[in-house]
């Protein structure tokens, strides 16, 4: 449970495209999540939506999808030269919107954390952590295009490079490379 009132939780998505930005906040994706027919009326998350390559029931889907993970294999890795690397990767036009780029690692790397505490991670739950604001940039400094970690799991420019397809593809790619210890039986 969060100790900030509802008010001042931060938001998964500041959509930023242009001079148009629009916030997204969590409760928005869960009802998402939650709605049978894959429908939201929220600005930003419809146009997100829209653009992503996915249908919606696909986003829904995906953003929901559980991955079992090991948390001391997942921090192992997001703590790695490895892991550093991918998350500066990933967070190439995402990143924490007050701080900009100083902060995008570690916040991204805190958020998939804390989703990997009871064993299981999903896009659902790195979004709930997220410590920050966060903001997809479309302008002079960043191109608004994110770097799918699920390389040919994805078809054509928008499911390859659109947020929605980054939250979707995130999870899979921390459970593939999570660092497992080989566990010693003793047995030859």
């Amino acid at each position: 449970m969060s100790a900030l009132p509802v008010s001042a939780q931060p938001s998964p998505v500041r959509w930023n495209s242009g001079g148009a930005v629009w916030t997204t906040k969590f409760s928005d994706f869960n009802d998402f999540l939650k709605s049978k027919d894959a429908y939201s009326n929220e600005r930003g998350l419809s146009s997100g939506l829209a653009a992503s390559g996915w249908t919606a029931k696909e986003v829904q889907a995906g953003l929901s999808k559980t991955y079992n993970v090991d948390l001391v294999g997942v921090s192992r890795y997001l703590y790695s030269k490895d892991g550093v690397k991918f998350l500066q990767d990933q967070t190439r036009s995402y990143f924490p919107y007050w701080a900009q780029k100083a902060t995008a690692v570690q916040a991204l790397r805190s958020a998939i954390i804390l989703a990997s505490v009871d064993g299981k991670l999903s896009s659902a739950a790195i979004m709930k952590n997220l410590p920050v604001d966060f903001r997809l940039a479309d302008n002079n400094d960043f191109d608004g295009k994110q770097n799918i970690s699920a390389k040919g799991k994805c078809q054509g420019a928008a499911q390859c490079s659109s947020l929605l397809s980054w939250y979707v593809f995130l999870p899979a790619s921390i459970q593939a490379n999570q660092v497992m210890d080989k566990v010693n039986t003793g047995r030859k």
